[in-house]
């Protein structure tokens, strides 16, 4: 056991996986002391990195022949059977700067803490950011949508929501959660919309979007009824897709982590918007996760152009597709900070002050801390404030309240 209650910034001989989380962060623990003065920080994407408790969830398949061939192929050394993870994708830890994107090894051996070993972590990722609360993702699970194995995504989500309903949440009211829905299966997605929106933890649906179905498909009207019913939000996490035939054509993983995010963000947003789905369902609220900001002027301005010259393609919009934008909420990260003047463009043109949410993605190897945030020079006292916690707060139906220790 080690004592970082001091988070003093140590020099490392090097950084592994088993690297204590304190340490690594220790940085952004300064800087969050620096920062006191935010009383509520809330960290709406961070994630599960599932290849160590990936036994737990395979455990849970009720489906018995996707369950035996899964601990057969974990028994024969495979680390994560039927999760559909894309040649290349390791990239992201070879060449990345945080070897906890493969799974922290760290011990978790304190006395002052206990349950899961994932809430563990986690609740030690958010005390030494100064975080209140943290939405948890899956990583693996986000390529899913394009599985070629039969029922995996929808079995592996069920076993997914109940693993984090039955296991995770209850030890810690710090972590939130999100039901993961099997996009591709709308009426099993509604099934699991009535079982688990009542559930303590659970702030709202989340869909995956490396997926090539439409969301505008007539099959999914019923869904994004319950989930307006509920009034909680339906978030879409983007994700890289190398296997896509488009970015076969890159031959770098900058290139592919480049695009990728912000490709299926652009066509999931332009056929909700361009299908008039916030005219229909005017009361569900939507997040955009992951797939950074720079993307968003253009998005508006492109619609924009093109609705202005061809009204009659798109009759259900009652107003200029940039102004639905601006009423969606969208994840700060990851925040791209090379040309601030593009930066405050960007969050002038999409209301950031209130519809911008601060997501660290942690653990991945581009994360942002909350500092990313309250160092940025053109941003007000009020805005910061909103965006690292109040924007959130709203959203998800937390209490305005300061929890960390």
């Amino acid at each position: 056991m080690n004592d970082r209650s001091d988070q003093t910034v140590r020099d490392l001989p090097e950084i592994t996986a088993a690297t204590d989380t304190r340490d690594y962060l220790s940085h952004a623990t300064r800087f969050a002391q620096r920062h006191e003065t935010y009383d509520l920080i809330i960290d709406v994407d961070a994630h599960l990195q599932e290849a160590q408790f990936w036994p737990e969830i395979i455990d849970l398949l009720e489906n018995d022949v996707l369950k035996q061939t899964a601990q057969a192929m974990l028994k024969g050394g495979s680390a994560m059977p039927l999760s559909n993870l894309a040649p290349g994708q390791n990239f992201q830890s070879m060449a990345g700067r945080v070897p906890h994107q493969s799974g922290p090894r760290e011990l978790t051996d304190d006395p002052e803490t206990s349950g899961h070993r994932f809430v563990q972590i986690v609740r030690r990722a958010m005390n030494t950011m100064g975080v209140d609360y943290q939405v948890i993702f899956p990583t693996a699970m986000l390529l899913l949508g394009t599985s070629p194995v039969d029922g995996a995504e929808l079995y592996l989500s069920r076993a997914y929501n109940r693993w984090l309903r039955d296991v995770i949440l209850p030890q810690d009211k710090r972590i939130l959660g999100l039901v993961y829905l099997p996009f591709n299966s709308p009426e099993d997605c509604e099934k699991l919309v009535k079982d688990f929106s009542n559930v303590p933890g659970i702030v709202g649906f989340t869909v995956t979007s490396v997926r090539h179905a439409p969301v505008h498909s007539p099959s999914y009207m019923r869904l994004y009824a319950m989930i307006e019913e509920t009034g909680k939000p339906l978030v879409f996490h983007a994700g890289p897709n190398w296997n896509d035939a488009s970015f076969q054509m890159l031959n770098r993983f900058i290139s592919m982590h480049a695009l990728s995010f912000v490709h299926y963000n652009l066509i999931h947003m332009t056929n909700w918007i361009v299908n008039a789905i916030p005219e229909r369902f005017p009361k569900l609220k939507t997040l955009w996760v992951e797939g950074g900001l720079a993307w968003i002027p253009y998005l508006m301005q492109r619609l924009d152009h093109e609705f202005l010259m061809r009204q009659n393609e798109a009759p259900g919009l009652k107003k200029l597709p940039s102004e639905y934008m601006k009423e969606m909420y969208f994840s700060s990260q990851p925040m791209e900070q090379c040309h601030p003047n593009a930066l405050k463009v960007t969050m002038d043109m999409m209301n950031a002050e209130t519809q911008l949410l601060f997501a660290s993605d942690w653990p991945h190897w581009d994360f942002n801390p909350p500092h990313t945030v309250t160092t940025l020079p053109f941003l007000s006292d009020e805005a910061k404030r909103n965006i690292l916690g109040l924007n959130a707060a709203k959203l998800f139906g937390l209490p305005i309240k300061r929890v960390r220790p």
